[in-house]
């Protein structure tokens, strides 16, 4: 009998089979000596010094008290947070429901076309780390990651759904002997306070460039696979022995972010998520009958799992234009229902549901090898928790038809719009209106940029490297004073220390000055930093204008875009969409 099996034996509440144990300040499953404990790791031995916690008996009646054994006393069973009083043993009633914490609201996700919710099940079900370290597969990342992500910045993971068909049933769709290509590929950008998320979805026959990519073989030996240019994104995974590290190498040649992590999820993750829990709830427009990925629905709102979801995010012929940017469009609405029954109280508060959630996510999940554990998989977890589905955009890169194809059937950039919407992810900008970050910025704009500008001529600065590549202070200097008419600049060599952020600090009375540079250099508000002048070279007070990492050349605006260009497609994980 598995774990949830054991959990619902005699009625007895799975959550107080889980108990303190005083020797490691941890809660542990605590199971009937005839239970088998394989698959499970058991709980941790006592000291030798203390006697260890006489284990409850699978007969004994859930409030009947004990007999006394010398030594520590059992822990009560665990009374979770917020939840009122037990009975007194002996009377005990039905358990109340209660709704589920704030604080442990899970956001769960599923890559390619499912991996967002991996990291879910992962995250939630901790308690048996060993038995699920042992479930996940990680290959390396091949240094095309920033080594992993990090509390304390924003979150970049590549999500990729393969259409290699491995698993039970799904030789039969389509392509049987698939190498396996990123036929499904998002981006997912996390703002570094938690506020807001996008996930940017890359068309798989976006024509781009492939680079040349280390790849470590199975021996332990690294290959370099030459790149190549004007293919199909697709082909970044699979073809010629490429792995998911080429796929992140090629999305940072495309959009310049470089991804923290990585995961790969295959047909099976579709079926076996949507069944752990329980179907999720989707809508069409019309009615859908496509024989090639075998859906057919009718017109209105349905509950599908396993196969029939795989059907529906393989679909693209019964939907839009019958082509991959309407299957796209089909996929992250499902992403969207997922994550709302995610986090949905049926859900979080079924243990047998989180269980199986858990096995069926880290058995479908291949992560980079920086993410190959269940713990950093919690960690994960717990930060993309934070996030209100609201402010999660799905959005696609913005593409137009290949020029040179009369017979359609690539894409290309559309480079009027896609260099604006990979600069506000590199940038940290979001796609949803977040009131309270518009306000803050709002706030610090009206207060810094607007007022009177002091001429060119009157403009007194010195220039620092902070970060820019070699030479941009000079180069900075000859634009300022060639091309803009500030002639009272000066190059100041080196910053004591490198810059993220491109800064230029100024005395109260320097203000009128400060906007005047700051709108030649298109410096936002939160560039400009009030503070004290220093003195030129001719003795006068100067402003300090510090380049930094983001500095990109003389004349090139550093205010990132405030919103999305027009016409660009998105939808937000709380909206309910019918596919049309």
């Amino acid at each position: 009998m598995d774990a949830q099996g054991r959990g619902r034996a005699d009625d007895i509440d799975p959550a107080d089979q889980w108990v303190l144990n005083p020797n490691t300040g941890e809660y542990e499953l605590r199971l009937g000596p005839s239970a088998p404990q394989s698959g499970v790791p058991s709980p941790r031995k006592p000291r030798s010094s203390e006697a260890a916690p006489p284990a409850r008996s699978r007969t004994e009646a859930p409030g009947r008290p004990r007999p006394e054994t010398p030594g520590r006393a059992v822990p009560p069973p665990r009374r979770r947070r917020g939840a009122p009083e037990e009975p007194l043993p002996g009377r005990r009633g039905r358990r109340p429901a209660k709704k589920a914490s704030k604080s442990k609201k899970v956001l769960l996700w599923t890559g390619g076309a499912m991996a967002f919710v991996l990291v879910a099940g992962a995250g939630a079900a901790y308690f048996y780390i060993e038995h699920l370290n042992g479930n996940i597969a990680s290959v390396s990342d091949d240094g095309a990651s920033t080594g992993g992500f990090s509390k304390d910045k924003a979150i970049n993971i590549l999500l990729i759904g393969t259409d290699k068909r491995t698993g039970k049933g799904n030789g039969s769709y389509g392509d049987a002997g698939s190498v396996g290509h990123a036929d499904t590929t998002i981006l997912l950008h996390v703002s570094k306070d938690r506020s807001n998320a996008t996930a940017l979805s890359i068309p798989r026959d976006l024509i781009t460039d492939v680079p040349d990519c280390p790849t470590t073989q199975e021996d332990g030996t690294q290959k370099i696979i030459p790149g190549t240019q004007q293919v199909r994104f697709n082909t970044s995974l699979g073809q010629d022995g490429r792995t998911p590290s080429c796929t992140a190498r090629t999305v940072t040649e495309l959009t310049g972010v470089k991804p923290d992590n990585f995961m790969v999820a295959d047909f099976n993750a579709v079926k076996t998520l949507t069944s752990a829990v329980g179907g999720v709830e989707v809508c069409v427009g019309k009615d859908l009958d496509d024989p090639d990925s075998h859906l057919k629905l009718s017109k209105g709102v349905h509950t599908i799992e396993g196969e029939q979801a795989l059907a529906f995010v393989r679909t693209r012929h019964a939907v839009g234009f019958g082509g991959d940017l309407s299957r796209i469009g089909l996929q992250q609405q499902f992403l969207s229902a997922l994550m709302r029954k995610l986090k949905s109280n049926d859900t979080l508060t079924s243990p047998s549901k989180m269980l199986d959630l858990a096995e069926a996510g880290t058995k479908a999940l291949t992560v980079d090898s920086q993410l190959d554990s269940i713990g950093k998989l919690k960690d994960l977890g717990l930060e993309l928790g934070k996030l209100n589905t609201k402010n999660l955009t799905f959005t696609t890169v913005p593409v137009i038809d290949n020029p040179t194809e009369k017979v359609k059937a690539t894409v290309v950039l559309n480079e009027s719009t896609a260099p604006q919407v990979f600069d506000m992810i590199r940038n940290d900008v979001s796609f949803t209106a977040v009131k309270e970050r518009k306000k803050k910025e709002a706030a610090a704009v009206a207060a810094r940029l607007k007022g009177t500008k002091a001429p060119a001529s009157e403009v007194r600065v010195r220039i620092l490297n902070g970060g820019a590549v070699a030479g941009s202070a000079q180069e900075t200097l000859s634009w300022l004073q060639n091309e803009e008419g500030v002639t009272k600049s000066e190059n100041a060599g080196n910053a004591p220390a490198p810059l993220a952020k491109t800064t230029l600090e100024y005395a109260p009375d320097q203000a009128d000055q400060a906007r005047r540079l700051a709108d030649l250099m298109g410096l936002s508000g939160s560039a400009m930093k009030p503070g004290e002048s220093v003195t030129n070279d001719q003795g006068l007070p100067a402003m300090t204008l510090t380049l930094g990492k983001d500095f990109e050349g003389a004349g090139v605006s550093l205010t990132a875009p405030a919103k999305a260009p027009e016409g660009v497609q998105k939808s937000t994980a709380d909206k309910v969409e019918c596919a049309k």
